[in-house]
């Protein structure tokens, strides 16, 4: 099997990751380099704010920074892992403006009939404990291109020209993967 550049550009990745864990600022720049216009660009698609996007991308690469020495690549591939991270504190900034949108409106009309979202919110958390552990039961090369397409919000052909693949290596990968999510998650066909 022959070694495609997308999975050099993740081991150097990795390796630049392992060497900023052990606190080198220089393999840190070239994370930060090669990271950045990525983290930016799926920070962009979730808050859509600019200004925002740009202090929660500055947020998740000072993350990547400090925790750069937990890293492991058994779990999945560098890219994926700093884009993980990009994702989460991206939903979570949104969670967080939600949340306040949400009680300055009820402070401001206070309604004694509001729903308790507890049971939701406990049902949601595990449903998505569900996928997180379909998802691990993936292989590598099927998680990196759903991540890509579904978290990342890359096109099918984005996400081909960034694993240097073909288009229909893609669209097959990202085909068994969610086969294999459906019938791990007991979905009706």
């Amino acid at each position: 099997m022959r070694d495609n550049p997308a999975e050099r550009g993740d081991r150097l990745l990795e390796a630049l990751l392992r060497q900023a864990g052990d606190g080198d600022q220089a393999a840190f720049e070239s994370v930060y380099d090669r990271m950045a216009g990525p983290v930016f660009g799926l920070v962009r698609k979730v808050l859509r704010d600019p200004a925002q996007s740009e202090e929660v991308a500055q947020e998740v690469l000072l993350e990547v920074w400090r925790t750069a020495s937990r890293f492991d690549p058994s779990r999945g591939g560098a890219a994926a892992w700093v884009l993980t991270i990009a994702h989460r504190r991206a939903v979570d900034r949104v969670r967080s403006e939600t949340a306040a949108a949400d009680r300055e409106r009820r402070f401001a009309m206070p309604d004694p009939l509001l729903p308790n979202d507890v049971a939701d919110s406990v049902a949601a958390s595990l449903e998505a404990e569900r996928v997180r552990r379909c998802l691990d039961g993936l292989t590598e090369l099927q998680r990196q291109s759903i991540a890509l397409a579904y978290y990342g919000g890359y096109t099918y052909l984005q996400v081909a020209k960034g694993l240097n693949v073909t288009l229909s290596t893609v669209k097959a990968r990202i085909r068994s993967g969610l086969i294999r999510l459906r019938d791990c998650l007991g979905v009706p066909r």
